[in-house]
């Protein structure tokens, strides 16, 4: 049965890595073509930045409905860390590939059929700057998934809002930077596509500064916040020493 499950976590992954890379084009799409809006119009960034909302929504959803599927290495990579060393082996031995092959087959299908798309999230910046912006952006929104994570009061709705308009609020931080993206597997799929994904710009900034950022996050949230087992234990044994008293 873990067998089985593993594979359906691995299926998910994939078609969400492939959908996540076709959402984000296809809002674009639908804002500026579609609808007319310039790049720099006020009413279609807003419309656009409501729609991406939605989409996050969807793919909460989607989560949720395939028992922890993903399309970015991460949200499973920050959650791995923090269990047994065999989810961390299948984490990155096998999720986080999978991950990576979505995106690629899912930017690869984008620019067939849309030919004039562009290239993906560039760097504008140099690679110092570059590798400390996607570093921070990752840093607080692993922190914040990481407190979103424990059983707070919140209902599943309530716990996306914060999560999406979190991460919206950084994409748009960084946006002019390194693209704001803090999801190496996307960024993979249009530096493969362009032939760019083993340049040195490509792996500090969005492999190497993500993924420190990462550790660096669950281990400051371990640091900050007491592990709910150890506050369990604590408890119980408070209880038990009243008993004994």
């Amino acid at each position: 049965m873990a067998a089985v499950g593993g594979r359906l976590l691995l299926v998910s992954d994939f078609f969400m890595s492939f959908m996540w890379v076709w959402s984000s084009v296809l809002i674009k799409i639908f804002v500026y073509k579609i609808l007319g809006y310039g790049t720099h119009d006020l009413k279609g960034e807003i419309l656009r930045y409501g729609i991406s909302l939605v989409n996050m929504f969807f793919f909460a959803y989607l989560a949720k409905a395939t028992k922890g599927g993903a399309y970015n290495p991460l949200t499973i990579l920050s959650s791995a860390i923090s269990g047994d060393f065999s989810n961390f082996l299948f984490t990155v031995g096998a999720r986080i590939p999978i991950q990576v092959l979505g995106s690629i087959y899912g930017v690869r299908f984008i620019l067939a059929a849309f030919p004039e798309i562009g290239r993906g999230p560039r760097l504008n910046v140099d690679i110092a700057r570059g590798a400390l912006t996607e570093g921070l952006l990752t840093f607080g929104i692993v922190i914040i998934s990481q407190g979103l994570s424990r059983k707070i009061p919140g209902s599943f709705f309530m716990k996306t809002w914060i999560s999406s308009v979190s991460k919206l609020t950084l994409h748009i931080l960084g946006s002019d930077l390194t693209g704001g993206c803090m999801n190496p597997a996307s960024v993979m799929g249009w530096a493969f596509a362009h032939g760019e994904h083993i340049s040195k710009e490509h792996l500090i900034v969005y492999w190497l500064a993500p993924m420190e950022a990462t550790l660096a996050a669950v281990w400051a949230f371990r640091l900050i916040v007491r592990p709910k087992k150890d506050e369990t234990l604590k408890a119980k044994s408070v209880k038990s020493d009243c008993k004994n008293s």
